[in-house]
């Protein structure tokens, strides 16, 4: 870690240091934010892969706009590997496939940003990408000139084929690169959290997002895993520079209703990205009805953006909260459990302030209640209860 800093001292790359309200000392890119919530969006790899091709993103395009997912905030369509050509062109630059995007990126760009949204493409700080199509190590430059000309809104810079160098002046040449192309491009450092960026080379490098963890799949035991990771990683977060413990996985089949009811409510309360990704174009009532959850989105986008953390575990059921912005927190009461059991919390467990009573309302199913300051809730097995509360 201290060798991969010193690596991005030598690169003279300009930080500004903020301390958190838990007193952890993180550091931030000076420039304008690009992200003062946390990113909204789709991307390709979870459910397709390289089965990928400009008809799949332009299709996916015009469905964020027409299932109002793009109104609700989802407003990145990133392409994730298996873009490009095998080889590079004589110029030494990324080709795209021709087979599978004969009209080139700008084109597709366009196509994204006509509908209001903004185009993300992926590669890797390594010899190849992780499906071994050419990438961007040694060619920070020349990829980052191609991106901004193409129109990219968004790079995801991934981990594959490193070659063993230090991930911190890996990562800060194509920062550096980025910013060079006067684009604003957001940059979303997938290392995979081996060398903790979220401790300040991450921010330090331009990121605005960073990877805490390797990646994770349609199953109940891949994303409690990863949520297990993010324990102790709030005071690292805040606007411009985010925890990313991965994309959703909300639609994809591997999963209940109920389940992905639970991820998408802890995704929420940790500020995490809301990345779709399963098949937009053939989505689901019930898939719908969980990505365009207004209340949970709201808590994610809080302009405050202080992540929630767990405040209590008691084996097979944990309470959440996350503090917002208005003096509310957010909630969730979370069974992992195989049946359904009453979970309760108090008002100053979850930190709110005293107050004679408290407004409660369900994020779920929409209800309002009063309490006077118990929180108690029968918590269906593999799920949750999600509530926002307020002091009356």
């Amino acid at each position: 870690m201290r060798r991969s800093i010193s690596a991005v001292a030598v690169a003279g790359l300009l930080t500004a240091l903020i301390v958190t309200g838990s007193g952890t000392a993180v550091a931030t890119s000076a420039a304008s934010p690009l992200l003062p919530s946390p990113p909204m969006g789709w991307n390709s790899w979870n459910r397709f892969a390289c089965d990928i091709d400009e008809r799949l993103v332009r299709q996916t395009a015009d469905a964020l706009v027409s299932t109002g997912m793009r109104d609700a905030g989802y407003t990145h369509v990133n392409l994730d590997d298996c873009w490009m050509a095998r080889e590079r062109d004589a110029g030494g630059r990324l080709v795209p496939d021709p087979q599978k995007f004969p009209s080139g990126m700008r084109a597709l760009a366009d196509h994204v940003h006509e509908r209001g949204l903004k185009f993300g493409i992926y590669s890797s700080a390594g010899t190849a990408t992780c499906a071994g199509y050419p990438a961007s190590l040694d060619h920070e430059e020349v990829d980052a000139r191609s991106f901004a000309e193409w129109g990219v809104d968004y790079l995801k810079y991934d981990n594959c084929h490193n070659e063993g160098r230090p991930a911190a002046s890996r990562y800060a040449k194509m920062g550096q690169a980025l910013r060079a192309t006067g684009r604003p491009i957001v940059f979303s450092i997938c290392e995979w959290g081996d060398q903790r960026p979220w401790e300040g080379w991450g921010a330090e490098v331009g990121g605005h997002l960073w990877r805490t963890t390797h990646d994770i799949r349609d199953t109940w035991a891949s994303w409690t895993d990863l949520l297990d990771q993010q324990v102790g990683l709030e005071g690292y977060s805040g606007p411009d520079r985010w925890n990313d413990p991965d994309m959703l996985e909300v639609g994809n089949g591997g999963m209940l209703d109920h389940e992905y009811r639970a991820h998408f409510s802890l995704w929420a309360l940790l500020n995490a990205p809301l990345i779709a990704g399963n098949d937009l174009r053939a989505v689901s009532g019930a898939t719908k009805q969980i990505l365009l959850n207004r209340a949970l989105i709201a808590v994610n986008q809080d302009w405050g953006g202080k992540q929630g953390h767990r405040v209590r575990d008691d084996g097979e059921q944990e309470v959440w909260a996350k503090p917002m912005s208005d003096g509310s927190v957010a909630v969730v009461l979370f069974n992992r459990g195989p049946g359904t059991v009453d979970i309760a919390a108090n008002a100053a467990e979850v930190g709110l302030s005293a107050a004679g009573r408290y407004r409660v309302l369900d994020l779920w199913s929409g209800r309002e209640d009063t309490t006077a300051g118990e929180l108690r809730a029968p918590v269906p097995a593999y799920s949750v209860v999600a509530q926002r509360i307020w002091p009356a």
